[in-house]
């Protein structure tokens, strides 16, 4: 809710409180008060200025050449490029030396030869966004009323010297959605009274009720419709105050009548809606349920297909609204309308709230019914309405109102002890604080003894049980006010257990390692509920689902990572690295709980690195993410229980996955995802990783052991093997490093080859071997003896051969 500083002077006294301190006072009372926008912060200089003299540039076409009087004692030129500029118009004027939104200082210049000394503005250029100016405005200048006073700050008149406050409403204080709403909440806040709005409404001798003719249907939906004819009305502007007041709350200007609805929604929290009555097609409205099949053009233009669901207003026959959410198309109030139906009505929350997400329109109307609207209010909103179109439009308002009432909403009664109260609050209020806080909130309050019964006006349907009266007392006694204590008795400091450590470093370390943590649905569709999942059980649906695409729980991060990185490559983010720990769900049969299991995957693509002035570029692929997750082993101290073998799973590629295991135990696997996959998903080459990350973080780890920097040299030696295909290297360099001991300490590839000089069936591999011994320098005999030693083994077990 967006509430205007100045505006809501009407109703309250804010003499000696400034925004900034009434929006802390607010806050301070249980509403969050989000911030407070200076509509002017930053301009200066901007006046009103009165065209006296308009003509065509002398060399350019698109623009003109005015004389304007802005106050001074001589005219000044400004040459202007919008097309509505026109002699006799009072416009705004950014005069030489004004400071525009952006820091836009306006100077002197010279336009195609011209002398321009300043420059006249439309309203965006003034800070105002184009979704509320008004339609004859949204391009080119804006131009003032004929009374708008020349040299006059042009800002004040647009009212944007005002301060607007953004509160944080909770579902529950639907009541502070109006104007009047938060005038109460803040005279409760300062102790002041509340002003009303002016209803001083004028009737002719005709009765509305010889016009037109209500019937309720559906009457739990609709208990209260309350009915007002409105004749001679002159459609046209709103006055200035009262557009400029809509657009501060974001809404944009129309005409005089249906300007007059919205500023009345907002200041009484009561939607409304005007029916052109001469386009109505009867002289009854009847408000019933829907007919499936049913359908509507609403006043945005699309024509909708109602059920039975849906409740909506009829000229007896078709619909002419859709209760509480937008009116019809064909009775819109438009520039011929002279006699306007205007409906003011308390339509039931969860109707209305139907209607509006089957046909996703979200209205301010149907906001404030679907949170609730004050009962008490529909009338005198009905008749503060009525008035300012007989003052604005030039209506002539009938005697009466058409009704229809069934409502029995009555005020909450609710009693409470003072002893409660304290007992609860810590607090030793008497039952004199406690009732003059319930008469600052303008509660009715009688009291018997320690007992206090505390009526609670309509306006506020969030007063309901004891709690609420505590919560009130509370807020406006002051949170701050409240006593604090320690607890009693002894206590243990609160500290991280040892899986929550190791999972902390492993977040800290992915996102050293330049992954960003993504945060998923842990629900997902059937079609994606089995991919990547590393134990397969059976899916688990829900009972209730919201939709088929989040029906069942999840047995994978790794489909929502792929997600992640669609989302981000469509919109030009295509080089990406994510990571999640989060839950996955297993299955233990059919009404047993689930089993809930932590996993950690991740998702690569793109490029990894690009030093454009370098002119280098390295994309993604197995060995980078392989890398980091070797990095993140040797962080947890697993590296030596740590395997990667050679596997194929559904939906990755089969010949760049392998399987990741723990002391011989299958926890993950990473690799590079399926192409097909990847067409779907229009990615690129993108690698993933998932792991158990409860048998990575509850592994056993040795104790951390240090060891002396060797004095003595490293000696290396390469060998060249010839072996099968099929062979891996992994299993190579642990036949080699069990070969090798004491001595051997270090093992890498280097080299792969396969090619025409190597026979069929076979392929060349080249390992880099470093021989160290920590007592002493190592003489070749000792190095050749191991190293013979290693070169029998791998003939032994892997019959591999030296390269000759």
């Amino acid at each position: 809710m967006f509430v205007s500083y100045k505006w809501l002077q009407d109703y309250i006294d804010l003499s000696g409180v400034s925004a900034q301190e009434l929006a802390e006072k607010i806050t301070k009372s249980g509403i969050e008060v989000e911030g407070v926008d200076v509509l002017n912060e930053g301009i200066k200089g901007v006046v009103i200025g009165y065209v006296t003299e308009r003509e065509q540039h002398p060399n350019a076409d698109k623009l003109s050449k005015c004389l304007v009087d802005i106050g001074q004692e001589q005219p000044v030129q400004i040459i202007c490029g919008a097309k509505n500029v026109a002699q006799g118009q009072k416009v705004a004027v950014a005069t030489v030396g004004a400071v525009l939104p952006g820091n836009f200082k306006i100077k002197r210049a010279k336009l195609r030869g011209e002398e321009s000394n300043g420059m006249i503005c439309s309203l965006q250029e003034l800070g105002m966004e184009g979704k509320i100016i008004p339609k004859e405005y949204a391009e080119g200048i804006f131009v003032f009323p004929a009374d708008a006073p020349v040299g006059a700050d042009a800002l004040a008149f647009l009212n944007r010297d005002d301060q607007v406050l953004e509160l944080g409403l909770t579902p529950n204080r639907s009541d502070c959605l109006s104007m009047l709403g938060v005038a109460y909440e803040v005279a409760a806040i300062l102790n002041r009274e509340v002003l009303l709005p002016e209803i001083n409404l004028e009737t002719s001798d005709e009765k509305a009720s010889d016009y037109i003719k209500i019937t309720v249907e559906a009457k739990d939906d609709n208990p209260l419709y309350v009915a007002k004819v409105i004749k001679n009305v002159k459609i046209g502007p709103s006055p200035l105050w009262l557009q400029t007041r809509l657009m501060v709350a974001g809404i944009r200007p129309h005409n005089n009548v249906v300007d007059i609805t919205n500023y009345i929604l907002l200041e009484y929290g009561q939607p409304l809606h005007a029916f052109d009555y001469d386009r109505l097609g009867s002289k009854e409205i009847l408000v019933r349920r829907a007919k499936d099949g049913e359908t509507i053009q609403t006043l945005d233009e699309a024509k909708r297909t109602l059920t039975a669901d849906h409740l909506v207003i009829t000229n007896g026959q078709e619909p002419v609204a859709l209760a509480g959410v937008m009116g019809g198309a064909n009775s819109e109030v438009h520039s011929e309308t002279t006699t306007v139906l205007l409906e003011s009505a308390y339509f039931a929350g969860g109707v209305v709230r139907k209607a509006s997400k089957d046909h996703g329109l979200r209205s301010e109307a149907s906001a404030r019914f679907e949170k609730g609207v004050d009962p008490n209010r529909v009338r005198a909103a009905g008749d503060r309405a009525a008035y300012l179109m007989a003052k604005y439009a030039n209506g002539e308002v009938l005697k009466g109102s058409v009704e229809v009432d069934t409502l029995t909403i009555e005020p909450a009664v609710i009693s409470i002890t003072l002893e409660k109260i304290n007992r609860v609050l810590g607090t030793t209020l008497s039952v004199k604080e406690v009732a003059a806080i319930f008469d600052r909130l303008q509660f009715g309050v009688s009291i018997e003894q320690d007992m206090l019964t505390i009526t609670a006006p309509t306006r506020r349907g969030d007063i309901k049980i004891e709690e609420d009266l505590l919560e009130e007392v509370a807020r406006l006694y002051g949170y701050d006010e409240i006593p604090k204590t320690l607890p009693i008795g002894s206590t243990t400091p609160g500290k991280l257990s040892q899986y929550q450590q190791k999972r902390r470093v492993v977040r800290h370390y992915l996102e050293g390692a330049g992954l960003y943590q993504a945060v998923t649905y842990s629900l997902t569709s059937e079609d994606k509920v089995n991919q990547y999942a590393l134990e397969k059980r059976d899916a688990i649906r829900l009972a209730m689902p919201m939709s088929e695409d989040r029906s069942m729980l999840r047995l994978s991060i790794i489909p929502q990572l792929l997600e992640v990185l669609k989302y981000n490559g469509a919109r030009q983010n295509d080089s990406l690295a994510v990571y999640e720990t989060g839950a996955v769900f297993l299955s233990n049969g059919v009404d047993v709980q689930p089993e809930e299991q932590e996993h950690l995957a991740g998702a690569i693509t793109g490029l990894w690195h690009s030093h454009s002035w370098q002119g280098e570029k390295k994309p993604v692929d197995f060995f980078v993410l392989k890398g980091i997750l070797e990095g993140l082993f040797s962080m947890l101290g697993l590296s030596e229980n740590v395997g990667y073998v050679q596997a194929q799973f559904d939906g990755m590629h089969p010949g760049r996955t392998a399987e990741i295991q723990l002391a011989g135990e299958k926890i993950g696997f990473v690799g590079q995802v399926h192409p097909n996959m990847q067409k779907e998903l229009d990615l690129k080459d993108t690698f993933v990783f998932e792991l158990s990350l409860k048998a990575v973080l509850e592994a056993a780890t040795e104790p951390l052991r240090y060891e002396v920097i060797p004095r003595f040299p490293t000696i290396t030696r390469d060998i060249a093997l010839v072996v099968n295909t099929e062979t891996v290297s992994g299993s190579l360099k642990e036949i080699i490093l069990s070969a090798g001991q004491p001595l051997l300490k270090e093992v890498h590839v280097f080299d792969l080859y396969e090619g025409e000089h190597m026979e069929k069936g076979k392929k060349s591999l080249a390992f880099s071997l470093k021989y160290v011994d920590p007592e002493k320098t190592l003489t070749d005999e000792e190095i050749t003896k191991v190293h013979e030693k290693v070169l029998e083994a791998l003939q032994e077990k892997s019959g591999a051969v030296l390269r000759g």
